[in-house]
């Protein structure tokens, strides 16, 4: 019988950087697309050490997860910080060392692009704010979720809305390829309320702060921690008591590929050891 490569590090007790380096198990295919070809023994794992650098899918414009500081033109953040770890594991090098070392190369993607940039071989991994649903998991491995999250609905505090029904017919922006439209509609349902909203998709979340301020939308439905960016002074959350739309963040890579167990045993490691716990209470100010 054969056996799993979680299975093997439990009864072996090897580390996921060992296993990495050893290769076991390959892609499915034995190629990735341009760019992130697989290595002649179907190994990523493999042909990223060979490149030198974990080419990795971020967000820019989310704080606390990914975020690009203009002043330094660093990305920053939780998400950036767990792809800093799973290199130091494909590198077999500490968390450290990848940092100084610059192991990871950063690329900024949308709700629209992340499962595309893997497909074609230009991203290895995708940490950003990706959330797992079993249709994705047809076409992309997951990782154990690290960070669980709700969705909000965001509102001009001059409108005074103090229930849910003050959307009828109201415009909720949200973000095109994402999950939220679907959610939000769900929420409505579930709950008894008898308000029906349009939606209008938007490419990025800045679009959708703006037409928010503009008076084009009533309303930016989004998870929490995105809003969490967009939070101002002008603005609210429209009745937060109601929690729903709970959603798991994953790290995503290419389906069947071995740097998928690399990556799932390198998160899993992190939430057992406490160092994920401590770093969202560092960017985010809340406990796991």
């Amino acid at each position: 019988m054969s056996m799993s490569r979680r299975q093997f590090v439990k009864v072996f007790g090897l580390s996921a950087a060992t296993l990495g380096a050893l290769g076991v198990a390959g892609c499915s295919d034995g190629t990735s697309g341009s760019g992130s070809s697989a290595g002649s023994d179907g190994s990523k794992i493999q042909t990223i050490k060979d490149r030198g650098v974990l080419n990795c899918g971020v967000k820019a414009d989310v704080i606390g997860y990914g975020y690009m500081d203009t002043a330094t033109q660093e990305y920053e953040g939780l998400e950036i910080d767990l792809c800093y770890q799973i290199a130091a594991a494909v590198f077999e090098v500490s968390y450290e060392e990848a940092r100084e070392q610059d192991l990871c190369a950063f690329t900024t993607v949308t709700p629209t692009t992340r499962g595309t940039l893997i497909d074609s071989g230009q991203l290895d991994i995708v940490a950003a704010t990706y959330t797992i649903t079993p249709e994705r998991e047809e076409d992309w491995d997951f990782s154990t979720p690290y960070r669980t999250d709700s969705v909000g609905i965001m509102v001009k505090k001059a409108n005074g809305w103090t229930s849910m029904e003050d959307l009828d017919g109201q415009t909720i922006g949200v973000s095109t390829g994402s999950t939220t439209q679907q959610l939000v509609t769900e929420m409505i349902a579930d709950e008894g309320f008898s308000c029906t909203p349009n939606f209008v998709e938007y490419q990025s979340y800045p679009e959708i702060k703006d037409a928010l301020d503009a008076g084009m939308v009533q309303a930016f439905a989004m998870d929490r921690s995105t809003l969490n960016t967009y939070m101002d002074d002008t603005v609210e959350l429209l009745q937060p008591e109601v929690e729903f739309g709970t959603q798991d963040y994953g790290v995503a890579t290419e389906k069947g590929c071995d740097l998928s167990e690399l990556v799932d045993d390198t998160v899993n490691e992190l939430l057992d050891n406490g160092w994920m716990e401590e770093d969202i209470q560092t960017w985010l100010g809340e406990s796991a």
